[in-house]
């Protein structure tokens, strides 16, 4: 992720997340399927956590849009079948809300490319139990780590696995200078309460 430079960091001027919240780390990991061996080592890594945690999944489904692309190429390197879930039907066509063919009631395993505040990965495992299949698991680049959304994950008895949590990503970026180590202090608080912070940060600056 540091090597792509997948993560950016503006403490000053946060970034504004699909969910509202203000933040100063934003992570693009679309930027590493542009890198071939990058893109190869994440899927490697992805594919070993399935074969080990899910052994008995039977069909892959990656979650629009991110989530997609690397969803394709684990499913590629297991050889099963793939799909993918739109954030709502689609207002046209055959208004599918699920892209692909999977056979009713298969075990699936969700692939997201990070998990923030949880809001779309659970909405894409409740849409998918409720066409019939059978969400064995999630997994992940990355995961901001928060409590609140662990616990969401928790209540919907939908285990997880992610290849990196934020603080491993802002300890090594410190240890590679990738930011400095008075940032890491600043984002390792956001982290604690971001939601607390964003809302401090909004009633401040607006």
């Amino acid at each position: 992720m540091l090597e792509s430079e997948a993560v950016k960091l503006n403490v000053e001027n946060p970034f504004t997340w699909t969910s509202g919240m203000r933040s100063p780390v934003y992570c693009d990991n679309r930027v590493t399927l542009s890198y071939p061996s990058i893109r190869k080592y994440i899927t490697n890594c992805l594919s070993d956590v399935i074969k080990n945690q899910y052994p008995n999944v039977q069909g892959i489904v990656g979650v629009a849009t991110a989530g997609i692309p690397q969803g394709a190429l684990i499913a590629d390197e297991l050889n099963i079948p793939f799909a993918y879930i739109r954030s709502e039907a689609k207002k046209h066509g055959l208004k599918n809300a699920i892209e692909g063919h999977l056979e009713t009631g298969c075990k699936v395993v969700v692939v997201e490319d990070l998990i923030s505040t949880g809001k779309s990965s659970l909405k894409a495992v409740e849409d998918l139990r409720e066409n019939g299949f059978e969400v064995i698991g999630l997994v992940s680049i990355f995961n901001y780590g928060f409590a609140a959304t662990h616990q969401k994950f928790l209540d919907a008895k939908c285990p997880y696995v992610s290849l990196c949590d934020f603080n491993t990503l802002a300890e090594e970026a410190a240890k590679t200078n990738y930011i400095s180590e008075d940032a890491q202090v600043k984002v390792s608080e956001w982290n604690k309460d971001a939601q607390a912070w964003s809302d401090a940060f909004t009633a401040k600056h607006g």
